[in-house]
């Protein structure tokens, strides 16, 4: 032990000479400067000199850095700092962003499953039209598919579509069989008395109400981990303030302008420094917080008529109904029809042979394990991510204890002298805790962060089923990538942080009649609104068709190993 104090004491006596003016060559300095890319080694002056022209490396005694270098140490400061806010968070998006890519995967193979079964059914029951109505069967579920990943598409619109074509085929192969093939003008009459007739009971309402309330779980679900990776691209590409760059400065580099290269920060001016710097994001943590809590609870209500597997693997069941509903009900809907749209006319009917009409379609095996698989993978999304629940409220202090600060008893650098311990108070975080900060002036919150937190307070609401989802709002947590589109930005910002940025038009988009339906709701909560144009749908449904979700995944950055005062804490 009297060995390791001995030589603690000299190394730090040793620096506090060469702060005290006895530099006498800067090729530890060259050499630092060199292996860490930080710029062209020409602009280092060849020996120590006096450092007036430096604007926050400043010294009375010979230094080894220039106006030139300064600049570059600042610009090598922010950068590595957001090399580091990059690579701890990686693992979280990573996280996210997977899970992202395995739930749509298990929503498309649910779907599946369930088109299948549902088209099995028909076939075995009703074997003349299977073939036909196969088609709107794989419009049907290809429309659930669009609006559980987003899209615009009205739960009632989808349905009523469904069964107005089904109606037809329903009339001429069941209802009437006898009767040739009608003219495509009677079956558009047929098709659009489906509503006012009302051949299939209450099976149109019931199909709507249980995708809806099952389908805005699932929705909600995927805009949050959308959001999710929204917040962490956010956050990786922080703007640092000017205050904040000058401090980073201070801590990580200017102590090389010294010769002091091997020098760390002690951990009370780290934690100043970066309290600071990471005010903003501090501010994301209760609602993180929040987040999680909110995604367990959403995942909590998603059975019985809120589990989206039950609701699609018993489509098949509610159409059969439907259809048999219809059949018992013939000759009132037969003289119903004639009523609207008058006799068609009679030729003798083709021979139906034992063969369906149309091409017929592989069938794939009921599977129930799917939903049992999309239950198990939120259970252990949710278990991992809950490790993750207090990431941002420990950012900075994580940063400093795992890469940044010197290890505690060791010689540190306190922004102007190599000491044994950092003396003045260390604030807390948080934007109110920088007023007593004595390293970095906070001025205001970042705006950006400003927004994402806006963000999560409604998307935490319509985890939570506080909030009625529409398409007005939930536009807002679809948009922007976390990479500086559509920002806002402080006074404080400059030409060197790459402020400028493009906002995104805001898009109109339908209240959806599933938007009566809170997620945590199993009742409607008023009346059904008007379909919308035919037409119109169709179109919406060609452009919701062309969905993307975008997984991006963080590439890690590489950086050289430089010495450091861990390098040397062996002999101490």
């Amino acid at each position: 032990m009297g060995l390791q104090k001995m030589l603690c004491c000299l190394f730090v006596a040793a620096c506090v000479g060469l702060i005290s003016g006895s530099l006498t060559s800067c090729d530890e300095v060259r050499k630092v400067f060199q292996l860490r890319q930080i710029g062209p080694v020409k602009s280092l002056p060849e020996r120590p000199r006096e450092g007036s022209d430096l604007q926050v490396c400043q010294s009375r005694n010979l230094t080894c850095c220039s106006k030139k270098m300064e600049e570059r140490y600042q610009v090598a400061a922010r950068r590595d700092v957001q090399n580091l806010l990059q690579t701890s968070s990686a693992s979280l998006k990573f996280l996210i962003s997977r899970n992202v890519a395995a739930f749509q995967e298990s929503f498309e193979s649910l779907i599946k499953a369930s088109e299948n079964h549902t088209n099995l059914v028909l076939q075995a029951s009703y074997r003349n039209m299977a073939g036909e109505a196969s088609g709107l069967v794989r419009e049907l579920f290809t429309d659930v598919g669009l609006f559980l990943l987003g899209s615009e598409l009205n739960v009632d619109d989808i349905t009523s579509r469904f069964f107005d074509a089904l109606f037809p085929l329903v009339y001429h192969h069941l209802i009437n069989p006898s009767l040739s093939r009608v003219t495509p003008g009677y079956a558009e009459c047929v098709r659009t008395a489906r509503r006012d007739l009302s051949p299939f009971g209450a099976a149109p309402g019931v199909l709507a109400n249980q995708i809806g309330r099952s389908g805005v779980g699932g929705r909600v679900l995927l805009q949050a981990l959308h959001l999710g990776v929204e917040v962490i691209n956010t956050t990786d590409h922080l703007v640092f303030s000017r205050e904040c760059r000058r401090a980073l400065l201070r801590m990580q580099y200017c102590p090389h302008c010294h010769g002091l290269t091997l020098s760390k920060p002690c951990m009370g001016y780290c934690l100043n420094v970066m309290r600071g710097c990471l005010a903003s994001m501090a501010e994301v943590d209760p609602h993180w917080r929040e987040f999680v809590r909110s995604l367990e609870g959403l995942s909590a209500r998603m059975h019985g008529s809120q589990d989206l597997e039950q609701v699609l693997l018993g489509v098949h069941a509610v159409v059969h109904d439907a259809v048999a509903h219809a059949q018992r009900n013939g000759p009132h809907l037969s003289a119903q029809v004639y009523k609207v749209c008058g006799r068609p006319s009679r030729q003798p009917a083709q021979s139906v042979s034992g063969q369906q009409d149309g091409e017929s379609i592989p069938l794939k095996a009921f599977i129930r394990e799917t939903g049992n698989n999309l239950a198990t993978r939120r259970k252990e999304f949710l278990n991992s991510l809950r490790l993750y629940r207090t990431f941002y409220g420990g950012l900075a202090d994580q940063l400093c204890v795992n890469q940044l600060a010197s290890a505690d008893g060791l010689a540190c650098w306190n922004g102007a002298d190599v000491v044994k311990s950092y003396t003045l108070r260390v604030v807390g975080n948080g934007i109110k805790a920088q007023t007593a900060n004595p390293e970095v002036k906070v001025k205001e919150g970042d705006p950006v962060i400003h927004q994402i937190i806006d963000k999560l307070k409604h998307i935490n609401q319509l985890l939570q089923g506080k909030s009625i989802p529409k398409f007005g709002t939930l536009d807002l947590i679809e948009t922007g990538s976390g990479h500086g589109e559509g920002r806002g930005y402080s006074g404080d910002c400059d030409d060197e942080d790459g402020c400028s940025g493009s906002g995104g038009g805001e898009v109109k988009r339908k209240v959806m009649t599933v938007s009566k339906l809170a997620p945590g709701s199993d009742h409607p909560q008023g009346e059904d609104s008007e379909t919308g144009d035919r037409s119109s749908s169709q179109a919406l449904r060609s452009q919701a068709a062309t969905l993307l979700l975008a997984l991006v995944l963080t590439s890690l950055l590489t950086t050289r190993h430089v010495p450091s005062c861990d390098t040397i804490s062996p002999l101490l």
